[in-house]
């Protein structure tokens, strides 16, 4: 399991499996994102498989699949509202953790500053500058 930790709060990861959810909780987790579409996952990987494994070990899960180009404002601000309402460590996942970074990034805008939110992508692995424009314009919202 490769976490990648953007704050104190949250971190992103590529794939995760069932098996990943008990551990995670373990470390202080309270909340797991999917932002991986069921559509690019084998069975036993899907958000409901993923969901019953999250719930097990005592974690709240959302399901917020995004596909490339796809992203929305209404998918940015349900990633928002799933890490504002966690009580402790969000995990937010997807393929290469990619997706996830970038919905954090964009959810966090106005919420944080900007160089902070691209900092964090950097030491975690996502270098994104392309993504500050957005950011900004997010913020501004």
């Amino acid at each position: 399991m490769d976490l990648r930790p953007l704050s104190e709060s949250h971190s992103v990861a590529p794939m995760l499996e069932p098996a990943d959810m008990a551990i995670l909780a373990e470390r202080g987790a309270t909340a797991i994102i999917c932002n991986r579409p069921d559509a690019e996952v084998p069975p036993g990987h899907r958000a409901a498989d993923m969901q019953a494994a999250a719930e097990a070990a005592g974690m709240a899960f959302t399901f917020n699949p995004v596909a490339m180009p796809g992203l929305t404002v209404d998918a940015i601000e349900e990633q928002a509202n799933a890490i504002e309402a966690a009580s402790g460590l969000t995990v937010a996942y997807c393929a290469s953790g990619t997706r996830s970074a970038i919905l954090w990034a964009l959810a966090m805008a106005g919420r944080m500053p900007t160089d902070e939110i691209m900092a964090a992508l950097d030491q975690a692995g996502y270098p994104m500058p392309g993504l500050r424009t957005q950011i900004e314009t997010m913020a501004q919202r």
